[in-house]
């Protein structure tokens, strides 16, 4: 690996809404984590816990409410709307729907080619063989580019959003769960074109993801996050075989067995994730916490090392983690 590519630091992204008690929905509530380039980062979590705005919000599709997002050392938080337009070209997105996110009247060769003519890359001709260049990398012919979205499956049309976010050659992927909305045939097939590309391209990546399977597969290190805050932080293997926060223990016992004999506990948790716009006091996750004291109801914890590569934001570990700072 790498230095870090990317650094985000205490980000938060508030929506205004009436009725919450501070008045906001907190989607990114202080989030704090690198990337090292050529790394993929996985974050997960249940739906509504914030991770596909904070994907959005690192690549300034919704503008952060407090922090810093440094891309190879500039905090690009704070550029103008047209400075930012020109950063794009180091940063795209892969989007969850690969439908609803390509233009159904244009053919897929001017939508691949969209980005180069935004950025002012190359002639009629060289982006003409950057777009020929790109799509076969995806699997796609020089004959599909003159189709439209709509004749296409929508695995096909996950590789043309791909093509769309490499043809710039940026230096940053967020994939917002990119293969969610196809089939489990067509998923491998779609990430080994990512994984084939990461190795091409030197790509870095941020896998936004609900599935922990897919993620085991595909990323390097995971965050996990609950209510718009990461709650765990390892290497993948650590994570899998060491989890630490009651949270991610209870997300991955919820995976099949590996083996019919192995025996596995089943962690259910009580009641339903809370609303993010009048989020719990103390640690958030109290209020499903199996192991919850009566510290964890009026103290947040703080995401902190409990080892080599492994950061945990639990109150159950706090004298662990001070013999450790």
């Amino acid at each position: 690996m790498g230095s870090p590519l990317l650094e985000v630091k205490h980000l938060k992204k508030y929506f205004s809404v009436k009725g919450s008690r501070s008045g906001n929905l907190k989607a990114v509530d202080d989030v704090s984590f690198f990337v090292n380039e050529g790394e993929v980062l996985g974050i997960v979590g249940e739906s509504g816990c914030g991770k596909s705005t904070m994907g959005k919000t690192l690549i300034q599709l919704l503008t952060p409410t407090e922090g810093e997002i440094l891309l190879n050392g500039e905090n690009i938080a704070t550029l103008s709307p047209k400075e930012v337009r020109q950063k794009r070209r180091d940063m795209q997105i892969i989007f969850q729907d690969p439908f609803s996110s390509l233009n159904p009247r244009m053919k897929v060769f001017k939508i691949i080619e969209e980005p180069l003519v935004n950025f002012g890359i190359g002639t009629k001709e060289e982006r003409k063989q950057r777009v020929y260049e790109v799509a076969k990398q995806v699997g796609l012919t020089q004959k599909q580019l003159e189709r439209f979205p709509h004749e296409f499956s929508g695995g096909q049309r996950q590789r043309i959003g791909i093509a769309r976010a490499l043809v710039s050659n940026p230096k940053l992927i967020v994939a917002d769960e990119p293969v969610s909305a196809l089939d489990v045939s067509i998923q491998s097939q779609v990430l080994n074109i990512m994984k084939d590309l990461k190795k091409e391209m030197n790509l870095t990546y941020i896998f936004i993801s609900h599935d922990l399977s897919v993620v085991h597969h595909f990323c390097d290190r995971i965050g996990v996050m609950y209510l718009g805050k990461l709650v765990e932080m390892a290497d993948k293997h650590e994570l899998f075989n060491n989890p630490k926060h009651p949270y991610t223990k209870a997300l991955l016992s919820a995976l099949p067995k590996s083996h019919p004999s192995k025996v596995k506990e089943r962690i259910v948790l009580s009641g339903d994730v809370p609303n993010p716009a009048n989020p719990p006091s103390g640690c958030t996750f109290h209020t499903r916490c199996p192991n919850c004291m009566e510290i964890c109801k009026v103290t947040s914890p703080e995401l902190k090392k409990i080892g080599d590569q492994h950061e945990v934001s639990c109150l159950l570990y706090e004298e662990q983690m001070e013999r450790l700072t």
